[in-house]
């Protein structure tokens, strides 16, 4: 009998201790799943921030325009700060992107060169298209659009461009009206400088002949010298206006080209044209 009780006893020891056994296995078990999932989330949770982050820092961060402040009305100095319809739909397309617009003024010939040294992230200055900067930077869709044209004095006898052969003609250095001044007149007859404002001072003290020119900053120098100097002849060439980037920063070039699209649909561009050129 005493010896049926002690196995029985036994018995329930050791099935006690089984239970025992299974109880701490479930809890390890069950702590690890627990701290596997702690684990996960916390992964995520990181991983959406680093998203996050990355997001925010594309979408952040500062845009450096390289222009030239000398080419009223697409950019020029009022006061202490920089104005115009360049400056105005860079601004515009910062704000598409996001971006806080910081503006470097510079000469004109040196615009792409900062750029292609990455000093500036866009160069804007009623740019032009032609071969030789197509070389080295990468052309955004054109945002606006102008012509070149001729002034002279009130006085000159200059009526076309015709009559240009052989005469001084003045231009800014680096431009698209130096390369025209330089075919028509021939590059010995060209006379450089680093703005338009000099090369029409030139030509209102008689030391050249006429200024090759874009149309827009052409009437604001018509309306600031009336009755001084006028503009002969029909334009010499359609102007087609875009932004500049470097040649391997071509996710930038996409976005402002997105923006600028966005810009033209809405109509906010055209505004800001007829803030600066009134239509005729």
């Amino acid at each position: 009998m005493k010896k049926k009780v002690f196995a029985l006893t036994m018995a329930a020891v050791m099935a006690a201790a089984s239970m025992a056994g299974c109880g701490s296995s479930a809890q390890e078990t069950t702590a690890a799943a627990t701290e596997a999932e702690s684990t996960e989330t916390a992964g995520e949770q990181s991983s959406e921030a680093e998203e996050a982050e990355a997001a925010s820092e594309s979408e952040g961060g500062v845009l450096i325009m390289a222009t030239n402040a000398e080419f009223d009305p697409w950019e020029y100095h009022e006061g202490d700060e920089i104005v115009g319809i360049d400056v105005e739909i860079a601004q515009a397309i910062a704000d598409k992107l996001g971006m806080e617009l910081q503006i470097e003024d510079m000469a004109f010939d040196a615009i792409i060169p900062s750029v292609v040294s990455g000093k500036a992230d866009i160069g804007m200055a009623a740019i032009s298209y032609d071969e030789d900067r197509a070389a080295s930077v990468n052309f955004s869709d054109d945002y606006a659009s102008s012509s070149l044209v001729v002034l002279v004095t009130e006085e000159s006898d200059i009526a076309s461009e015709a009559d240009l052969e052989g005469k001084l003609v003045g231009a800014q250095t680096g431009t698209t009206g130096e390369l025209k001044a330089s075919e028509i007149a021939g590059d010995s007859n060209v006379e450089r400088y680093n703005s338009y404002f000099e090369a029409v001072q030139s030509l209102l003290t008689g030391k050249i002949d006429a200024v090759i020119i874009d149309g827009a900053p052409a009437k604001v120098f018509l309306s600031q010298n009336e009755g001084k100097i006028k503009q002969v002849g029909e334009a010499l060439s359609n102007e087609s206006y875009a932004v500049v980037t470097a040649k391997e920063n071509t996710e930038l070039l996409e976005k402002i080209n997105g923006a600028i699209k966005e810009l033209q649909e809405s109509g906010e561009i055209d505004t800001i044209m007829n803030k600066y050129i009134p239509a005729e």
